[in-house]
Order: structure tokens, then sequence, then C-alpha cells
């Protein structure tokens, strides 16, 4: 069976992919926003601001592939060492997306969440995306995830922390400590682990973006810059992901 999708740089072609071997869970980290815009001779945060259409896009494509989590990997730990009116412009894009396009999730059924340490956001970051989360609570759709703030090893030495914390006040027994009982302390707790990263820009690394839950993970690179990022290609990572075996260090 096939989805139809309207490609939008060719009107008159539709991108199809089958039903079978979707991923679950997809992780995606959105690079090349700046290098877009300076390719054209504009500022860095033009192409910050060029991505949310991107991200509007792909997010429709996820609710029609009947994808159930998408995980966006927004703003990152190390992203405070940018330039401030870049990290401010940065900050201030979740709250434009949300103005414009919350009626839309909310029609679409996608329930939107947060991974990442939120407490040192600005406020009227913290607030939208607050808003957000509470206004599509009982949405059970594509679930929605922003990395905010969010650092891999951070995440990892936070959840240790706990996890001694729970040790020593006798809430959890050592013997009881394995893979599953430590993810619990992730901020992806209660999610799967995400069946397909996709990397737009041309990169070929992780950039510290879920190194526990990336270990068994078919990766997808494309040089294509996030903002030139189209279903067309989405469909593309999926159809590689679809040929793809996952053995699991079996045969």
């Amino acid at each position: 069976m096939k989805i139809p999708f309207i490609n939008h740089n060719h009107s008159d072609e539709s991108i199809h992919i089958s039903h079978d071997h979707i991923p679950d869970h997809i992780a995606i980290i959105m690079d090349g926003n700046g290098r877009w815009a300076q390719k054209r001779g504009m500022p860095r945060v033009v192409g910050h601001k060029e991505g949310i259409s991107t991200v509007v896009k792909i997010v429709n494509a996820a609710v029609k592939c009947k994808i159930k989590v998408l995980t966006l990997y927004t703003f990152s730990t190390e992203n405070w060492k940018r330039p401030k009116p870049e990290v401010d412009t940065i900050l201030k894009l979740p709250k434009q997306f949300l103005q414009i396009y919350l009626p839309e999730l909310m029609a679409n059924n996608v329930r939107i969440k947060t991974i990442g340490d939120t407490s040192h956001l600005p406020p009227h970051t913290r607030e939208a995306v607050q808003y957000a989360v509470e206004r599509t609570r009982d949405n059970n759709g594509l679930q929605l995830n922003f990395a905010l703030n969010y650092g891999g090893r951070q995440e990892i030495l936070n959840a240790m922390k706990e996890v001694f914390a729970d040790i020593t006040d006798a809430k959890l027994s050592i013997d009881d400590v394995d893979e599953d009982a430590f993810s619990s302390y992730l901020y992806t707790a209660g999610l799967p682990d995400p069946d397909l990263l996709i990397r737009t820009g041309g990169e070929k690394r992780l950039s510290n973006y879920l190194p526990w839950q990336l270990a068994y993970t078919e990766f997808w690179f494309t040089d294509v810059l996030w903002p030139d990022f189209s279903e067309k290609e989405f469909i593309q990572a999926l159809e590689e992901y679809r040929l793809r075996k996952r053995r699991y260090g079996g045969l």
C-alpha cells in the first residue's frame, strides 16, 4: 500500500512510500541553516527563520507516514557559545513557530514534548513551549519532541546522579540497574529509541545528540541544507531505511 505526497518543488509529481517497515521513532539533526543564509549573502539568522517552514513540512510528512515519534535537535547545550544575536533569534523561534502553527498541529493530533534542561531557557521560550505542551497533552497522534538546551553527555551524567541518589536512599537496588532501568532516568523515558537518525547539512557526526539512545539506530546523512530539505528527501531516507536489515549484533 502506498501513501501519496505532494512534492512542493515539483507540483506535478507525487511521492510514494510503502507502509512496510516504517520507523516508529525518527530523530533529526537540522543542520545547515546558517550556511544556507551565508550562501545567499544573508545573515545566519535568516537561515534559522527559513528552517521553520521545513519543520512544518517534515512534521506534516511524518504525520502522513504515521510515524509515532519525531525528535528534533532544536538547541544544544553547546549552542550557547554562538554569538548572542544568533542565540536570541534561535530561542525566539519556538514561540514564533507555535503562534503560527499550533492550530495546525492540533488539527493533526500532534502531541508536543520537550527534552533537555529547559530551566535555563528565557521565559518567553519556556512559556510558549509549556503552553503548547499543555494544549496538546490529550492528543494521541505523532509525538513531536523538541530537544531544547539538550546535551547527551549531560543527560547521562544527570541520570547517573539520580540513580546514585536512589540507591543511596534505598529506593533502588544496584543489582536492579540494567539498561532498561537506566533508560527510565533519561529525558526519553517511556519512548522507544530512535530507529532512524537523519542529519542534514553534510556533516557526519552526532554532535552530542542522544548518544545512549542512538546505540543501534540507523543513520542517514545528506548534503542538503535544512532549509532546502523537503518531503522528497524525507521519503528517500525512509525508503533507504526500509531496505536495511537491522541485526542488533546478530546475523
